[in-house]
C-alpha cells in the first residue's frame, strides 16, 4: 500500500535505534524526508548516512530531549531545513520505573515535557500542512498495571492523555493526533535485551506473559505509526493503538 508519504517532512526523536530507529527507517523507505536526534553523536551520523542513502534528505542533531529550549530550536531548525513539516513523533522515553523521586523527574522532563516541547514547537509548522500529524509513542504500561508501574507507567498513561486532547484541540485546524502503545519489545541493545541478559528470571517471567510466545520486534510497532503518520490515515485521530500482541487484558471502548 502506497502511504502517500512521497515528499513528506517528519521529525523523529530519538531515531538512532530501537523504535525509534524503525520509524525513521520506514517513513524513509515511504520516500518522506526524516530529520532524528539522540545523545550520541556516532550513532547520529550512522542513522543519517544510513537514511540518507535511500534517496530521501535525512538530518540529524546530537542533543538531550530533556533540555526543552534545544528540543524547540531543533524543530525549528528541521522545519527550516526541509521547507516545513507534516509528521512529528515524539519517541523517547527515559525508562524510568524505580520510585524514587529522581526517577519521577526524569519521567516528567524526558518522556512528558519533551513531548510537550516538540510538539509546541511544531504546531506553527504543522498548521501549514495539507496532512500535518502528531504520533506519540506511549507504552501498554500506560493503560494497565504491570512491573513498571510507578514514574514509567503514570507519564505514558500522561502521553495518552495528551495525544487524545490534542486531537481534539488540533481537529479544527486539520492536525491528527494519536498515540501508540508498545507492548514488550525485543530489539539489538533494547531494554529487553539487557534484561534478558542481566536478569533472565525477569525476562522470562516477562516472555511467558506475552500469549503468542514472542515479544514485538522494533519494525512491528513501526508499521503501526507509521500508518498512523500517513495521509491514509487521514480520518483517524484521537486513537491509541496497542501493538502488543494481546499481552493486555483490558478491553478498550
Amino acid at each position: 500500500m502506497d502511504l502517500g508519504l512521497k515528499g513528506r517532512k517528519s521529525l523523529v526523536t530519538g531515531g538512532t535505534k530501537g523504535i525509534g530507529r524503525a520509524i525513521a527507517n520506514e517513513l524513509a523507505a515511504e520516500g518522506a524526508d526524516v530529520a532524528i536526534c539522540a545523545r550520541t553523536e556516532a550513532d547520529v551520523e550512522e542513522a543519517v548516512s544510513a537514511l540518507a542513502a535511500t534517496g530521501v534528505r535525512a538530518s540529524g542533531r546530537t542533543l538531550d530531549v530533556g533540555d526543552g529550549p534545544a528540543v524547540r530550536q531543533w524543530v525549528d531548525d528541521v522545519a527550516a531545513e526541509f521547507g516545513g513539516l507534516d509528521i512529528v513523533v515524539p519517541n523517547v522515553s527515559a525508562l524510568a520505573a524505580s520510585p524514587d523521586l529522581e526517577s519521577w523527574q526524569k519521567e516528567f522532563n524526558v518522556d512528558m515535557m519533551h513531548t510537550v516541547h516538540a510538539v509546541e514547537a511544531a504546531l506553527p509548522h504543522l498548521e501549514k500542512s495539507d496532512a500535518g500529524s502528531i504520533v506519540v509513542i506511549s507504552s501498554v504500561s500506560g493503560i494497565e498495571i504491570d512491573f513498571a508501574a510507578g514514574p514509567y507507567g503514570v507519564f505514558k498513561a500522561a502521553l495518552i492523555h495528551y495525544a487524545a486532547g490534542l486531537s481534539r484541540q488540533l481537529a479544527p485546524k486539520g492536525i491528527r493526533a494519536n498515540s501508540v502503545s508498545p507492548g514488550n519489545t525485543y530489539f539489538e541493545g533494547g531494554f529487553w535485551q539487557d534484561i534478558e541478559k542481566g536478569n533472565p528470571d525477569l525476562f522470562n517471567l516477562a516472555l511467558s506473559l506475552n500469549k503468542t510466545g514472542r515479544m514485538a520486534t522494533a519494525e512491528e510497532v513501526a508499521n503501526a505509526a507509521v500508518f498512523l503518520a500517513s495521509p491514509r490515515a487521514s480520518f483517524i485521530t484521537g486513537t491509541n493503538i496497542k501493538v502488543d500482541g494481546a499481552l493486555t487484558d483490558g478491553v478498550q471502548y
